[in-house]
């Protein structure tokens, strides 16, 4: 048996097993309240309420409604929690990752009605009642989406902890092609653009607010312009 599942006995509890008494120790030596429920959850299953509180809370909280991708949460949230934290403590949706924290890396990066967002710089109050696609919402019955297939035939990753959020952002940004959206590299702003018109110093322009501590550019803009093209 190994160490991680050896249990451990505390105030007369004995059969939680480690693992489980390290994270809920962890949670309430944080200051994160956590619901029963969230702590019981079956994987698959999200929670419907769940309780945050940020470190330096003053007690004063309110409730966050979001649709995330497809389901519903309410979350009752310290106000100045960003949408990054109420994603990862309080959905418990952990691949939107927390880099720079002030909205300079992208890997934070999701989607708010369909518009890419750093949600390390948006406040979870504010997009009360709003859809939110992370990472974990872009799998649709088993299928990869093309980006995500795309970067994964193309190496378009090393470490991976910008992979996410550098995969939101290359969906984003082929539907904002499609959408006829310029960028600072567009240089014929008469004519109508396409991902078929996603050159690479497009993609690069268009990517350029997420960052790779990896350096891994190449494969990411091959990634993106395959998953382009397959349309």
């Amino acid at each position: 048996m190994s160490e991680e599942d050896k249990t451990t006995a505390t105030d007369g509890v004995i059969g939680i097993p480690r693992r489980e008494f390290l994270r809920r120790t962890t949670l309430v030596g944080g200051g994160l309240a956590v619901s029963q429920g969230l702590l019981n959850e079956r994987p698959g299953t999200p929670p419907k309420l769940s309780s945050v509180a940020m470190p330096g809370a003053t007690g004063l909280t309110t409730t966050v409604r979001l649709n995330v991708n497809g389901h519903d949460y309410q979350l009752r949230l310290e106000p100045r929690t960003t949408l990054l934290d109420a994603l990862r403590d309080g959905a418990g949706l952990t691949g939107t990752k927390k880099g720079c924290d002030r909205g300079e890396c992208g890997a934070c990066t999701v989607h708010i009605e369909g518009r890419r967002v750093l949600s390390c710089m948006t406040l979870a109050a504010m997009q009360d009642a709003k859809r939110v696609t992370t990472i974990e919402g872009l799998e649709r019955n088993g299928q990869l989406h093309a980006v995500q297939s795309a970067f994964i035939e193309h190496d378009g990753f090393q470490c991976g902890f910008c992979t996410s959020g550098q995969i939101m952002s290359g969906v984003a940004m082929i539907e904002e092609a499609k959408a006829d959206w310029p960028s600072a590299a567009t240089t014929d702003l008469s004519k109508h653009i396409t991902a078929a018109d996603l050159s690479e110093l497009e993609i690069r322009e268009r990517m350029s607010g997420n960052l790779c501590r990896c350096a891994c550019y190449p494969n990411i803009v091959k990634a993106i312009a395959e998953a382009a093209r397959r349309g």
